[in-house]
């Protein structure tokens, strides 16, 4: 049966700039920040200070302007450099970004934040080597930064070292046994294996977000390639039971349904639920057509196969069953 199986979900860390700030900051600190500028045009903590106003505001053009005049007036504050490389990262400026934190990290080598956000930052670019590089430098600082873990872990497991992006995630998880991230990567990494340990991962994630539709699909998911397929169809239900609109779980349940049990009417209702909520889920048109040809409904089959091939026209499958029909 050439049915198109599953996937999995994998999720990224957060953003690498990702600046807590109190976007309810009045307009009378504001005022007092102008007052200040206007009486002293060379105040540099108070361009930093209404650079940090106008970041928490999303005014993004106005905190670069103030940030970048800070460091002109004072370029020995790292701190400054800090704040200028989050501007520049949050606008989308790369290089500038990465400019700023290495000017800070100049000022304070020490500085863990500065090296940890270039590290990420790195990641995110794929310039795995220096991600590494300033990962490794934070663990000089605090051999115990479970974040600097993380990230060789991620980057490990992109460039695929999997025996080191294991180790990094477990370190990870040991020194913070409340990463949930950690714990979604060790479950993906373990699952590739087949090694049953990654439902005890995945657990642990649910442990710490119970609502978690990542965690819940991801298990269920191992529960169904290994499978278990009951176990499979507790987790999927669960997840529609918390967010109705979860097309991949109605999607998997229908493949469940058509592959495992033969049940062909069920599988066309969840296929149905799951292209009702992604008008352009080829997977599902394509795997509706197969419970409805092995139902014996040729005609919506052939229309299947053909709704499936007008959004991804190279579908080979579609394409065969198709031939098939005819």
């Amino acid at each position: 049966m050439a049915s198109v199986s599953c996937k999995e979900k994998s999720q990224t860390p957060d953003d690498t700039a990702k600046v807590m700030y109190d976007s309810t900051t009045s307009d009378e600190t504001l005022q007092e920040l102008n007052d200040r500028i206007n009486k002293n045009p060379k105040d540099a903590s108070a361009y930093f200070s209404r650079a940090r106003v106008f970041l928490a505001k999303n005014i993004l053009q106005q905190a670069f302007l103030d940030i970048s005049k800070a460091t002109i007036i004072d370029s020995t504050r790292p701190e400054y450099f800090l704040l200028l490389a989050d501007i520049s990262f949050k606008g989308l400026q790369i290089q500038k970004a990465v400019q700023a934190f290495e000017k800070c990290i100049q000022l304070d080598p020490e500085n863990i934040e500065a090296n940890l956000k270039l590290s990420e930052l790195y990641m995110y670019i794929k310039a795995y080597s220096k991600a590494i590089d300033y990962a490794n430098a934070v663990l000089r600082i605090n051999k115990k930064n479970q974040k600097a873990y993380f990230i060789k872990g991620f980057v490990y497991k992109e460039s695929g070292d999997t025996s080191r992006a294991i180790s990094s995630f477990t370190t990870a998880v040991e020194l913070d046994p409340e990463n949930y991230d950690a714990y979604i990567q060790l479950g993906i990494l373990y699952g590739a294996k087949g090694n049953d340990i990654a439902i005890q991962y995945y657990s642990n994630a649910l442990r710490i977000r119970p609502s978690s539709e990542e965690a819940l699909y991801n298990r269920g998911l191992y529960f169904q390639e290994s499978g278990l397929i009951d176990k499979a169809e507790e987790d999927y239900k669960l997840i529609i039971l918390k967010n109705s609109g979860y097309s991949h779980a109605y999607y998997n349940l229908g493949f469940i349904a058509l592959v495992n049990k033969k049940d062909y009417p069920d599988a066309i209702k969840l296929f149905s639920k799951a292209i009702e909520l992604d008008q352009n889920y080829v997977e599902a048109f394509y795997n509706r057509g197969l419970a409805y040809q092995y139902s014996g409904n040729k005609d919506a089959a052939v229309k299947d196969y053909r709704s499936a091939l007008s959004i991804f026209p190279n579908y080979s499958l579609a394409k065969d069953r198709l031939k098939e029909l005819n």
